[in-house]
C-alpha cells in the first residue's frame, strides 16, 4: 500500500499495505516503453493516440503467450482507452496537510459514527460470525469499512483494467501499476468477477474496503461459500471477512486494544515517546503513565508511548494491534482514525484530552452551517455534510481570502461569526 497522505482523502484513493507481487509474470508481461513521441509538450498523453493501443496491443499479446485465456484478456480489454482523468488524479493528489485533530472530525465525525452503528446492526450476524472466524474485532472490521468506503457507499466506478492499463503505460509508476494489472487479469481469469463489475478507484482499489489486485490475490477469501471472492458486490460478507483475514494473517491479537488514551505525568519526556520504546503497562505505570480513568492500564502486552499532536495534545499506549492495522494503510493518523472510530462503534468516548488547535473549533452542527453559509456565497460544495474536506477547507480559504483575513482554511468559531456577518 503506498503510505496515504496526511490529510483528508480516503476511501477509493487508499492502496493496501504490504502488496504483494502477483507472480512470476509480471515482468515478463511488460510491454516496451511507450514512445516518447506520444507525449505532449505538458508531459501528459493525448487521450487520442495510437501509442496506448500498441501497448495495449502489445501487452495483451503477452498476455497470451503466457497462457491467459485469449477470450478472457480480449473481454478484459475491451472498450479500453487511454483514462486522461486517471492521470489527472494522479497528478493532483490532495495536498492538504491537515492536523489530525482536523483529520479525526473528518473520520471520526458523529455522522460516519452513526452509520457504522447503524452498519452493525444491519450486519450483526454476518460481523459476529467473521470475528468468530478470524479472532478480529466487528467493530475493527467495521472501522476499516467506514474509513475505506463510507460503509459500501463509495466504492469507486472506475474500470479497474482502463485505470491501471493507463498508469502502466503512462509510466510513473509504471511498475507497481503494471503488478496491479497483471493481478487484475488473473482475478478475472479466475472467474471471480466479470469485466464489467471490476470496478474501483483511478487507483486500482476495489470493493467495499478497497483491496488493490495484488493484495486481493494475497488475502481475499470467499466467505459467503459460492466459490468466488466477490468484493465488489452489494453483499460485502467476502469484502468484510477478507479484511479480517488480511489483518488476521498480519497478526491481530485477540483482546488487545490498538491503543489506549492515557495521561502523563508531570515533566515527562517526549523522548521517551517512541514506537521502538516498549514496556509493559505496568512499567509505564510505575512511571506515572495511567489511563485517562486513573488506573494502570492492563497489561495486554508490550506497548509504546505515541503523542501524536506533541505533550499537550492527546497521550496514546499503543500495542502491537496498532503495527498489524498499519499493515492496511501505514500513515499514523489512518491507524488513529480506525483504532478511534472503532473505539466508538463500541460505546467508547471521545478523546478526553484538548488538542493543541490554535482555534476555537466547531461543533459538528456549527461545520455543517458554516457549509451552508458557504454555498448561498456561491461557493462550490456538494454536501452540507459536517465534513471539512479538502473543497470545503477550499472553499473556506477562498472566502477567507475575498474578506482579507488570512486563509489558514480552518472550521473555527472566528469563521462562523465572519459569515454570519458577512
Amino acid at each position: 500500500m503506498v503510505k496515504l497522505r496526511f490529510g483528508l482523502v480516503f476511501g477509493a484513493a487508499a492502496l493496501l499495505a504490504g502488496a504483494v507481487a502477483a507472480g512470476p509474470v509480471d515482468t515478463s508481461l511488460r510491454p516496451v516503453a511507450r514512445d516518447a513521441a506520444a507525449v505532449n509538450g505538458n508531459g501528459m498523453v493525448s487521450t487520442q493516440n495510437a501509442a496506448f493501443q500498441r501497448w495495449v496491443d502489445a501487452f495483451k499479446s503477452r498476455a497470451k503467450a503466457q497462457g491467459y485465456n485469449a477470450a478472457v484478456v480480449d473481454r478484459a480489454f475491451r472498450g479500453v482507452r487511454y483514462n486522461a482523468e486517471v492521470i489527472e488524479k494522479d497528478r493532483n493528489q490532495s495536498e492538504f496537510k491537515r492536523q489530525i485533530w482536523d483529520y479525526l472530525d473528518f473520520a471520526v465525525s458523529p455522522k460516519r459514527v452513526d452509520n457504522g452503528k447503524a452498519a452493525l446492526r444491519k450486519h450483526a450476524r454476518l460481523l459476529r460470525q467473521i470475528e468468530a472466524k478470524y479472532g478480529v474485532d466487528k467493530e475493527v472490521v467495521a472501522a476499516v469499512w467506514g474509513m475505506e468506503t463510507t460503509y459500501g457507499t463509495r466504492r469507486g466506478t472506475y474500470n479497474v483494467i482502463e485505470a491501471m492499463a493507463t498508469l502502466s503505460f503512462d509510466g510513473r509508476r509504471g511498475e507497481f501499476f503494471h503488478k496491479q494489472l497483471v493481478a487484475a487479469l488473473k482475478i478475472l481469469q479466475n472467474g471471480d468477477v466479470a469485466p464489467r463489475n471490476m470496478q474501483g478507484s483511478w487507483a486500482g482499489a476495489m470493493g467495499h474496503t478497497q483491496f488493490i489486485p495484488t493484495s486481493y490475490e494475497a488475502y481475499a477469501v470467499d466467505f459467503t461459500g459460492d466459490g468466488k471472492r466477490d468484493i465488489w458486490s452489494d453483499n460485502p460478507a467476502d469484502a468484510l471477512a477478507s479484511t479480517a483475514a488480511y489483518l488476521k494473517r498480519h497478526g491481530w491479537t485477540k483482546g488487545q486494544p490498538w491503543g489506549v488514551e492515557v495521561r502523563l505525568p508531570r515533566g515527562f519526556s517526549a523522548s521517551q515517546a517512541s514506537r521502538k520504546n516498549k514496556r509493559m503497562p505496568s512499567d509505564w505505570a510505575a512511571q506515572g503513565v495511567v489511563g485517562v480513568n486513573g488506573a494502570p492500564v492492563p497489561n495486554y502486552g508490550s506497548a509504546s508511548i505515541l503523542l501524536p499532536a506533541g505533550t499537550n495534545g492527546v497521550a496514546l499506549m499503543i500495542f502491537d494491534n496498532f503495527r498489524v492495522i498499519s499493515r492496511y494503510n501505514n500513515a499514523e493518523a489512518y491507524v488513529i482514525g480506525v483504532g478511534h472510530l472503532s473505539d466508538r462503534l463500541k460505546g467508547g468516548a471521545p478523546f478526553q484530552a484538548k488538542w493543541p488547535r490554535g482555534y476555537d473549533p466547531l461543533s459538528f452542527d456549527e461545520r455543517m452551517e458554516v457549509q451552508r453559509r458557504l454555498k448561498r456565497k456561491g461557493y462550490p460544495l456538494e454536501k452540507i455534510d459536517g465534513v471539512i474536506g479538502p473543497n470545503t477547507v477550499k472553499s473556506i480559504k477562498a472566502y477567507q481570502s475575498s474578506i482579507g483575513v488570512a486563509p489558514d482554511g480552518y472550521p473555527s468559531q472566528q469563521l462562523l461569526q465572519l459569515l454570519k456577518r458577512r
